[in-house]
């Protein structure tokens, strides 16, 4: 995406220093934009865990990248994976990229040919990254193109929670890359931000780079959603995941439960966005299953914000008073109306996410399913016999 008119992805190896990664440190969005180069895989264990970098898709590339940084170093690989892998818990990409290192650094022989490997490796995970994220947006831009001809030419509002734009991820983003389809094509599409408490991931970062693109957005308090939904001013809702079952169980930042039952109260789409390195092929039930990071309570005592130019932090709360910080809940499959993935668009469940992904169906019962249109049959008027493509 562009930042001032310069193309950046989120992190990449620097052109002339092969021995540094450089990523873009999130904490100073939107105020600064800074980048930060990362030598050791210690550097990256800080950086993810104290969300320099975050989002599913981007935390996966950091730590294909904090594993190459491991081999060239010389540290003990195993040993670099665990200290990677204890710093996020939720975000299934996180595991997938460290063991996918593991797997691919095993099969090289001298340690010359390691390094080059996890180098490769740690490049194609990030390229993947991005070009998923790209065909998700052309499977999800059908949702819009719908929407745009039942509405002649009106507004489209989408309504997204946190950030799961091309600041989560490599390039594009999942939950965003369908909008800036739309927008590059010229629809009049417009994005409900909300603010995502207490980190504040969608004021900060999401509403930044909605506007360095040129989408027009509204940045509103997290609990407004349900509000604009009875109005009628929300189409259609897209949020990413961290980690989504097989079954169709999606786990993402805390609130996103709570925008899912607005949702099905007021017979909204609801849409997850996601490329298939975020589910989880092991967990079938969510809700038992997928464990939910817990952060500080000092990210909700506390905000930061800017003045005078400087980033400063003011408490919220009482002295005393304890606070509890659940950073993802878990939204059940029932409230999901499908899921926009690489290959196309399904529905929330084992038989149709395993008709799209069959590689990993071999321990499951051969069933055939019948993919969604980019409207469960709830939103479509009868006779519609439209489908998406698998792509």
């Amino acid at each position: 995406m562009n930042v001032g008119g310069q193309h950046f992805r989120t992190i990449w190896l620097k052109a002339d220093d092969a021995r540094i990664v450089q990523l873009i440190d999130q904490r100073f969005l939107p105020h600064r934009f800074v980048v930060e180069g990362i030598a050791t895989v210690e550097q990256m264990a800080t950086a993810i865990r104290d969300m320099h970098v975050r989002g599913a898709g981007l935390i996966g590339a950091a730590a294909g990248y904090g594993m190459y940084l491991a081999a060239r170093g010389g540290a003990d690989l195993m040993q670099a994976a665990a200290q990677l892998k204890a710093t996020r818990p939720t975000a299934v990409n996180l595991a997938w990229a460290i063991d996918r290192q593991l797997h691919a650094i095993a099969a090289a022989d001298l340690a010359k040919d390691k390094v080059a490997t996890a180098l490769a490796t740690a490049k194609q995970i990030a390229d993947e990254d991005a070009e998923y994220c790209r065909l998700i947006g052309r499977h999800g831009l059908e949702l819009i193109h719908r929407i745009a001809r039942e509405k002649h030419g009106k507004q489209i509002n989408v309504l997204t929670h946190c950030n799961a734009g091309w600041l989560a991820f490599v390039d594009h983003g999942s939950a965003t890359s369908p909008i800036y389809a739309a927008h590059d094509e010229g629809l009049p599409v417009h994005v409900w931000v909300d603010e995502t408490r207490p980190r504040n991931q969608g004021s900060k970062l999401t509403a930044w780079e909605l506007g360095e693109h040129g989408v027009p957005h509204t940045v509103i308090a997290d609990n407004t959603g349900g509000h604009l939904m009875q109005r009628g001013d929300v189409d259609l809702v897209i949020v990413g995941t961290d980690r989504t079952t097989y079954t169709g169980d999606v786990a993402n930042k805390i609130g996103t439960y709570l925008k899912a039952l607005a949702a099905k109260d007021n017979n909204v789409p609801f849409y997850v966005a996601l490329p298939s390195s975020s589910f989880d092929w092991t967990m079938r039930d969510g809700l038992a299953e997928i464990p939910i990071e817990q952060r500080a309570a000092e990210e909700v005592r506390h905000a930061d914000g800017w003045a005078n130019g400087e980033r400063v932090e003011v408490r919220l709360t009482p002295e005393n008073s304890a606070a509890a910080n659940y950073g993802f809940d878990v939204t059940p499959r029932r409230l999901v109306t499908g899921l926009i993935t690489e290959r196309g668009i399904c529905e929330a469940n084992e038989k149709s996410i395993l008709a799209l992904f069959p590689e990993h169906a071999s321990s499951a019962p051969t069933r055939k399913a019948t993919l969604l249109s980019p409207f469960s049959s709830r939103e479509m008027g009868a006779g519609d016999k439209s489908v998406a493509s698998p792509g």
